[in-house]
């Protein structure tokens, strides 16, 4: 790589943070609309959740919300493919708005799975083309934040990226997003070949070259790459809106552990209280978004796993808080 263009992107990055109030949620330039993500009440950030934690493929639509509703979240974060199923059974994006808006929810941010970064042009233009398709689905119903993982080279086989390209292609996935007034957010996967740390994530985003670069993270991927959790102090808040919220066993161990055994905050070996006190500190007043893939949780009531869910979030938060009062 170019030690040059390198530290031109990173100054670039941090710079524009530098001069920008870091209010999280809030768009780093008048070119993006995303509003800023305002506490909940007398809480320092606002609950969300994501319906992974439930099961989503097995329960339909306009029933997560009324879970999420019911059991005092504010915002979903919502899969795409379960929007395209609602559409392919007849709904249509106007109601469900409605009804969102009803249940006195926002759609905070939302899952989907185009391949924006893929080296190969024709497979990465299908993936831009499908990353429309959802801004435009996802923005009727009046969300404006798009997770953006590295899918399509998450396996060894498609090669290490040029992080710098990477860039380049962030960028044009925000310009993308401009268009449709929806945010993309990097988002960094732990089990991944690429895009599996910390570093590899801020340098793309420094790469963009765009005051619109943001990061999503996760604590089980941050756990399961490899990446410090002390390290997060190099995140400005107003570079992060969404924090993916979990916790993980003592085992299995990093090498072997899965989605599947994410927990709820609290109850395993993360230090949460440090990870949430540490974003805190660095201006983080963000959505945090229980995202779980616990079998034995899909074969509780999804009510009563959304609940417990928000309770955990809840406790984890007020000890995080303490830490930044002391």
């Amino acid at each position: 790589m170019n030690n040059k263009s390198d530290t031109h992107d990173r100054r670039h990055f941090m710079g524009a943070v530098a001069t920008t109030p870091l209010i999280a949620g809030a768009c780093l330039t008048s070119a993006s609309a995303v509003e800023p993500v305002k506490p909940n009440g007398g809480d320092p950030v606002r609950y969300c959740l994501n319906m992974s934690t439930i099961n989503s493929s097995q329960i339909p639509l306009r029933q997560q919300l009324k879970i999420a509703a019911d059991a005092g979240y504010t915002g979903v974060e919502l899969w795409l493919r379960d929007v395209d199923k609602y559409l392919q059974e007849g709904g249509d994006l106007i109601s469900l708005r409605r009804e969102i808006s009803d249940l006195g929810l926002t759609v905070e941010s939302s899952i989907a799975f185009g391949k924006w970064i893929v080296d190969n042009e024709q497979e990465r233009q299908a993936g831009l083309e499908q990353v429309r398709k959802d801004m435009g689905n996802l923005r009727a119903l009046g969300g404006r934040r798009l997770a953006a993982p590295p899918v399509g080279v998450t396996d060894p086989k498609a090669g290490k990226l040029d992080l710098s390209a990477a860039g380049t292609r962030y960028r044009r996935l925000l310009e993308i997003g401009r268009q449709y007034d929806v945010l993309p957010q990097i988002e960094l996967w732990g089990f991944s070949y690429n895009m599996s740390t910390l570093a590899e994530v801020l340098y793309v985003a420094a790469a963009a070259d765009d005051p619109d670069a943001c990061i999503l993270l996760d604590v089980y991927h941050l756990y399961k790459g490899g990446s410090q959790f002390a390290n997060m102090s190099l995140v400005p808040g107003g570079k992060m809106h969404v924090l993916h919220m979990n916790d993980y066993p003592a085992d299995p161990p990093r090498s072997t552990i899965k989605d599947e055994h994410r927990v709820y905050p609290g109850d395993g070996v993360a230090p949460m209280a440090e990870i949430l006190s540490t974003l805190m500190r660095g201006g983080f007043h963000g959505v945090l978004s229980l995202e779980l893939f616990n079998r034995e949780y899909w074969k509780q009531p999804a009510a009563d796993v959304a609940k417990r869910g928000l309770e955990k979030m809840r406790a984890a938060v007020d000890e995080a808080v303490k830490l930044v009062q002391n």
